[in-house]
């Protein structure tokens, strides 16, 4: 670890009550971001030009999010993967490739630069144990299962050369990189990127991938955002004014703002007296720029 750490602070920019507040993403078209509250079933529109927060509740939890080429999004719910209207509230079920592991969720889900939408699995009670798996949506809608025995899968970004990828395992307490092949989709050579000291308390959730190429990962439970080289250095933190931030996206106009999604999930009811901003959305300026999200292609 380096000595010259760099350190911010996140500020309020919602005050919201989420129970499990996550997979920010921002619009470029509409410069808003999205975000769901995973137990309640919502996702969220948020303009932070006007403050106005907008949900639309799905008849199952939801936990991840991106945006389509077309109209509408595409997202993991409790039970697989699905196209969403905000609007209509129409909702398509696409593919439940764990039709039969009815203990398991989708957790976190995001586009690879090529436009395929990836989701993770993991056991809705046990989360320790190696019950998750790692999914691949095509655009043509096939589904292909990429990994196994995974445990409580969650954040994953993309090298800006579309050349590595990260996925996280919370209760490995590690973030894992792999060769990515941006034509095929395909993953190989798997390795630790990072690990979190279990005796810390913390856990690594959300992830983002700024456009220097360097790997931003919340870190559960203690409040905090660490910024990695590609080498797994960190060199910067951020601060989150609450105990249980989940996931973090780059965002605003130029791209220079990190949005920060927590949760009030497991906490006591004097935690939250004590934390009373929980559940609520943050953000920074750390002095770097992020990338984009892609469109899901299909």
């Amino acid at each position: 670890m380096t000595n010259n750490i760099e350190k911010h602070e996140a500020v309020l920019a919602l005050k919201t009550e989420a129970i499990v507040g996550e997979s920010p993403v921002w619009s470029v078209r509409e410069k808003v971001l999205y975000w769901v509250d995973i137990p309640m079933g919502e996702v969220h529109r948020f303009d932070p030009r006007t403050g106005n927060d907008k949900s639309s509740e799905l008849p199952q939890p939801v936990s991840a999010l991106a945006l389509r080429e077309g109209r509408g999004l595409v997202v993991a719910l409790r039970d697989g993967f699905a196209f969403v209207d905000p609007e209509t509230k129409d909702l398509e079920m696409i593919n439940d490739p764990e039709a039969d592991l009815p203990d398991n969720r989708f957790n976190d889900a995001k586009c690879d630069p090529q436009g395929r939408f990836w989701g993770g699995t993991m056991s809705k009670t046990h989360w320790n144990e190696p019950s998750g798996n790692l999914y691949r949506l095509d655009h043509n809608l096939t589904v292909t299962k990429m990994r196994g025995e995974v445990v409580c899968s969650n954040g994953m970004g993309w090298s800006p050369d579309s050349k590595t990828m990260y996925h996280t395992e919370s209760f490995r307490y590690a973030i894992y990189a792999f060769d990515f092949d941006p034509e095929s989709g395909m993953i190989s050579n798997r390795r630790v990127f990072a690990t979190v000291d279990k005796r810390s308390g913390a856990f690594p959730d959300g992830l983002t991938v700024d456009e220097e190429g360097l790997v931003w990962s919340v870190h559960n439970v203690i409040g905090k955002v660490v910024r990695y080289t590609p080498d797994g250095q960190i060199v910067a933190i951020v601060d989150v004014p609450v105990p249980r931030p989940c996931g973090c996206i780059f965002g605003g106009e130029n791209f220079d703002k990190l949005f920060i999604t927590t949760a009030q999930e497991t906490l006591t009811e004097a935690q939250i007296k004590k934390w009373p901003l929980s559940g609520s959305i943050f953000v920074v300026e750390p002095g770097v720029k992020g990338i984009p999200e892609p469109y899901f292609a299909g």
